[in-house]
């Protein structure tokens, strides 16, 4: 049995492409998510603190720290937008400081659409990102 030069390869870079194709494609929504999720970070870390600073360093006087929670989270709602869903916490600590604790929850998507929350039986968590920051009340301006 002789095997006449190339015909015994046909189809072989057909069925290469069949095969690595999904797994690059599967490679290429994890990094495209990944670096989305990073640059949402950076960028919710600088408003974050920003929108804290602005708003909750100097509040007014029939303030509680539950209105300034609830300002800060729809300044930042509306300064973040569609990159993820916002919550602000705000908790009182020692010696009338208070911590205002900023979560992001990223939704993971492919190439811009939506995916699905579940994958064969398996849940897919959003990515969380959190950012805390301390500010004293009685003296406007001072930050830890």
């Amino acid at each position: 049995m002789k095997l006449r030069g190339r015909q015994g390869e046909r189809g072989q870079a057909t069925v290469e492409l069949a095969v690595v194709l999904p797994v690059a494609l599967v490679v290429a929504v994890i990094a495209v998510n990944a670096l989305a999720f990073f640059g949402t970070c950076a960028s919710f870390d600088r408003v974050a603190r920003q929108t804290v600073c602005a708003l909750a360093t100097a509040p007014a006087s029939g303030d509680d720290t539950a209105s300034l929670a609830l300002a800060v989270e729809q300044a930042l709602t509306r300064q973040v937008g569609e990159q993820g869903e916002v919550q602000v916490r705000a908790e009182g600590f020692a010696l009338g400081l208070t911590r205002f604790t900023a979560r992001i929850e990223y939704a993971p998507t492919l190439f811009g659409l939506g995916m699905r929350s579940e994958i064969f039986g398996v849940a897919l968590p959003p990515l969380v990102h959190e950012v805390d920051l301390v500010v004293d009340a009685y003296k406007p301006g001072i930050m830890f």
